[in-house]
């Protein structure tokens, strides 16, 4: 599960985000610090001419299944919140992306005419190619999916080589690296692979979707700097887990 063989340069990619990473280490809302360190790395890959769409998640401000366990709120409302929160996220990450001077939009599964477009694919294709950087904000806006499968929806939507996982971690492991020192981190794995040794990479609905179409997933490190520009360079950098390439 760990072939070291070339991979291809990417020339268009969805990044997924968590909103946790835009927390850094105060772990809920925005640390602006962090912030603008992952709008640095996303305009280094635009300016590469990669057109770079992302989806980030809302949970450092609202995760909805958890906050309907803990107060009563139906599941649906909840999650409705949860869209709102990435949608927090993304007016932050666009502002911070347009002051490294490449051009952004937000828009949003969930009409917010005030503050963002709403997302429309042909529209969003269209900005990719004009060489704008598009967040894509609200998930599939329905409750009950994750923006994990959000991000693979839209993926597939934009035609895009790969999604980009931005994690904790560098990559995926046979067990958990922050627990046990001796973990290894797989340079690639197939999606037969990551089914039966349970190795997480993302839900099973999104991870569905992605076995199903081919699409590869590529996981690394959403603090190392220059991982995102090394992932979509075609550089052995993460994991990859997908076909042959």
């Amino acid at each position: 599960m760990s072939s070291e063989a070339d991979r291809p340069r990417l020339n268009r990619v969805l990044l997924k985000l968590s909103g946790e990473a835009l927390a850094g280490e105060e772990k809920s809302g925005l640390n602006a610090p962090m912030v603008r360190f992952i709008a640095e790395q996303i305009a280094r890959v635009a300016r590469e001419g990669v057109q770079i769409a992302v989806v980030v998640g809302g949970g450092n401000f609202i995760r909805g299944d958890r906050l309907s366990k803990e107060s009563g709120i139906d599941q649906a409302v909840a999650d409705q919140m949860g869209m709102l929160a990435t949608l927090i996220n993304s007016l932050a990450l666009q502002e911070a992306i347009e002051k490294q001077g490449v051009l952004t939009r937000v828009m949003s599964a969930v009409t917010v005419q005030a503050v963002c477009e709403p997302y429309v694919r042909r529209r969003a294709v269209r900005h990719l190619e004009k060489g704008r950087v598009v967040i894509v904000a609200a998930g599939t806006g329905n409750p009950f999916f994750t923006t994990d499968t959000a991000a693979v929806l839209r993926a597939l939507e934009i035609s895009a080589d790969a999604l980009v996982k931005a994690t904790k971690v560098d990559g995926v492991y046979d067990k958990d690296p922050v627990k046990f020192g001796d973990a290894l981190r797989y340079s690639k794995v197939t999606y037969d692979d990551a089914i039966s040794h349970k190795l997480g990479v993302m839900d099973q609905t999104a991870f569905t979707m992605c076995e199903e179409h081919g699409l590869p997933i590529i996981v690394v490190s959403v603090f190392e700097e220059g991982s995102m520009l090394k992932a979509v360079m075609g550089e052995n950098i993460g994991t990859w887990v997908g076909g042959e390439k």
